[in-house]
């Protein structure tokens, strides 16, 4: 069994699809972290029975002690790949120079990092839009692309781009984690 740990700080429905097309089949997810106790993504990880980590971000003064105490959290479960599912973080060297971490972004990179990337995607000039999953370094949404995933917006509404857009996400971020622990 390949060991991932999935990061997430919302609904977690990235984290879900992980859960129900990974998680005991040649991978075990053996820890779930989230920065929000309020996150709903929390019941996916009681429900499934995985080890939880709540580490409020809002109660550290930095980034880095932030990052630190993640670090040190995970350490504890060895994994050998972090998953960044939907983690609204940025995250510092102390974090991407130690832990070995993909993230899931829903634009073709080098194209439309950081927030509202499926809407900036939708409005450029390009034919395309997609997700891209990639390495995590200190850059955001800078590190090698491990894979992109495109979709056409030719005649779609932005609800129908944004919609195809998420679906596809799923799909590319279990081919990546895939692709990366082979």
């Amino acid at each position: 069994m390949k060991k991932i740990a999935v990061l997430f700080s919302g609904k977690g429905s990235n984290f879900a699809h992980i859960v129900n097309t990974l998680h005991h089949k040649g991978f075990e997810v053996v820890v779930a972290l989230t920065n929000n106790p309020n996150a709903e993504g929390i019941k996916i990880a009681k429900a499934a029975s995985i080890p939880l980590e709540i580490i409020d971000s809002k109660a550290y003064e930095s980034r880095e002690a932030f990052d630190d105490a993640v670090v040190e959290c995970l350490q504890k479960y060895s994994p050998e790949l972090t998953v960044l599912a939907g983690f609204m973080r940025i995250l510092t060297p102390i974090f991407t120079e130690q832990v070995k971490s993909i993230n899931l972004h829903p634009s073709l990179l080098p194209r439309h990092k950081g927030l509202n990337a499926i809407e900036k995607s939708y409005e450029d000039k390009h034919a395309h839009g997609g997700v891209s999953v990639h390495y995590v370094t200190s850059e955001l949404d800078g590190g090698e692309v491990i894979l992109q995933k495109e979709v056409a917006k030719e005649g779609l509404s932005f609800e129908t781009y944004d919609v195809k857009v998420r679906s596809i996400e799923k799909e590319a971020l279990v081919e990546a984690i895939r692709m990366v622990l082979s």
